[in-house]
């Protein structure tokens, strides 16, 4: 069995799914320590006036606090709340391309609901991309499988609880930490992700591709076709995947 894992990331770009697309289990790393300033809570996406980042607010406690326990900030109101302000903000650059009325409706409704933890709100987003690219891979929390360890024993001991024989990994940082011997001499052989950025026609249109943007750009500009065009993508997971 192969199994894949990554934190719970807000609005993830299409590498994200790809990796999820080729496992048999998809582990979401919810247990570890929040990062600041990473994925976990803010995307990009392509706007008229170029790249931007989109970022959910959330509440600074303490430096080791853990993703699953990470709170959304909603102390604003009004006008001045985050969900108001971020899904106008996902209209007024997506309202030219093609589809993105098929999914406004969904899109307002999670919106438009009260959100206190991180976790809960991008899990739910994932779902609704997984749902638009027709990804089936099941989903299990880190923390429901009681594991221990940081780096590559975390990932040694997620992989034995879960059963996998082989680990899917990115070819980013996780090259730096991860121990292949240890996980290899477990019986559980690593496969590496390398995956190719699909190109597609973006609105609003410009001379240049934005690539590895929120996976949104290409649910919204290619709609229906958006599962076909991730498949076709140059992505490979390893000679024998």
């Amino acid at each position: 069995m192969i199994v894949a894992a990554h934190q719970p990331n807000f609005i993830p770009w299409l590498g994200y799914f790809d990796k999820m697309l080729k496992a048999d289990l998809f582990i979401i790393v919810d247990h570890v320590q929040m990062e600041r300033q990473s994925y976990q809570n803010r995307a990009r996406i392509k706007t008229g006036a170029g790249e931007r980042w989109i970022t959910v607010p959330v509440v600074q406690e303490s430096r080791s606090e853990r993703i699953i326990d990470k709170r959304v900030d909603n102390s604003r109101v009004g006008r001045f709340q985050w969900s108001r302000k971020m899904f106008l903000t996902l209209k007024y650059a997506y309202q030219s391309a093609p589809y993105f009325r098929d999914y406004e409706p969904e899109l307002s409704g999670i919106f438009s609901t009260r959100w206190d933890r991180l976790a809960d709100l991008n899990v739910r987003l994932i779902e609704l991309c997984r749902a638009a690219l027709a990804i089936r891979t099941p989903l299990r929390a880190s923390s429901s499988l009681n594991v221990s360890g940081t780096k590559s024993e975390m990932i040694l001991n997620m992989c034995r609880a879960a059963g996998a024989d082989v680990y899917l990994s990115g070819a980013g940082a996780s090259r730096a930490y991860l121990d292949v011997p240890a996980l290899e001499q477990a019986g559980i052989r690593v496969a590496w992700q390398d995956f190719r950025h699909p190109r597609y026609r973006q609105y609003p249109c410009c001379d240049s591709f934005a690539p590895n943007l929120s996976s949104f750009d290409l649910i919204f500009n290619c709609g229906p076709r958006s599962p076909e065009i991730l498949r076709g993508a140059r992505a490979r997971a390893g000679a024998s995947i």
